[in-house]
């Protein structure tokens, strides 16, 4: 039974995601490199804000950080308590996974990756999708805290497999936002007026995640809500075709994909959500999707 939680990276996702946690277990410890965030959170959620080497004692610790190299840096220099389970939820990478549990495994701790998507809305509304790779025990021992945040919790194979996933869908929502930024800049030089246009193709065969939701959401009322960075979508592209030179597989369109997508980001203001990638394709055609 778990006695106690900690969520470590109290960014855009993590400090929405351990918000939930209380709701459903006594003793939840926060912990944030900028530590008056963690304070904020126990004041706004009832956590406890403490310091690392606390919030590590505790059974299942949650992580969500930038990239794996910082969560691994985050490990090297902590004490954990045997028994407990490691899960994290950054979109990291497959390798990264492997080698921590076979660090973690010494001290008698699980590690699983378990990224997660439905972005900050989903975050929210405890409605995100979790991909979880690792041990099927750890899975199950963990898996109550993961339901606090998580609705469709999947697990998808063993070390890397859950950071696996993830990149492989982010790598396809960047496919669908280039093909997207393309076809509807081909629409408007014909005259097409775009709101329509997206109406008839949101009843269609050419839906997708992009067209029902960033382009109307984000891009057409030039908003750029910004909730999940272009540098974050470049990494992860990045880490999918690692996986297919790793394969040595064909992936024309995906190699292409993650080609435009780094070089949107770096054209684009520091730090921009990913939907500004389509501002490379109104740079160079001189027309604007809205």
């Amino acid at each position: 039974m778990i006695q106690s939680v900690a969520f470590i990276g109290l960014g855009a996702m993590g400090y929405r995601m351990a918000a939930h946690l209380p709701k459903h277990f006594d003793t939840v410890y926060v912990w944030n490199r900028n530590f008056a965030k963690a304070e904020q959170h126990a004041a706004e959620y009832g956590t406890q804000a403490v310091e690392l080497a606390q919030a590590v004692q505790a059974d299942i610790i949650f992580s969500c950080l930038p990239t794996s190299t910082e969560v691994e840096n985050l490990i090297a220099q902590i004490q954990l308590k045997a028994g407990s389970v490691w899960v994290d939820c950054t979109s990291g990478v497959p390798e990264s996974a492997k080698k921590l549990v076979q660090r973690l495994e010494v001290h008698q701790v699980d590690f699983l990756d378990a990224p997660v998507s439905g972005q900050t809305i989903g975050a929210e509304n405890a409605t995100l999708t979790v991909m979880i790779g690792g041990k099927a025990a750890a899975f199950e021992k963990a898996l109550p805290a993961i339901q606090a945040f998580g609705k469709v919790i999947q697990h998808v194979g063993e070390a890397g497999a859950g950071f696996a996933v993830k990149a492989v869908n982010n790598m396809l929502m960047a496919v669908s936002l280039c093909a997207a930024a393309e076809g509807f800049t081909t629409l408007k030089a014909h005259g097409v007026n775009l709101n329509q246009a997206l109406q008839c193709i949101n009843a269609s065969s050419g839906k997708s995640a992009v067209t029902e939701m960033i382009l109307p959401q984000r891009v057409l009322n030039r908003t750029f809500p910004n909730t999940f960075a272009l540098p974050l979508l470049a990494k992860d592209t990045g880490i999918a075709l690692d996986l297919v030179r790793e394969a040595a597989l064909p992936a024309p369109v995906l190699a292409l994909t993650q080609s435009l997508i780094q070089a949107a980001n770096l054209s684009a203001e520091k730090n921009s959500d990913f939907s500004t990638a389509v501002k490379m394709y109104e740079l160079w055609s001189k027309i604007t999707l809205e």
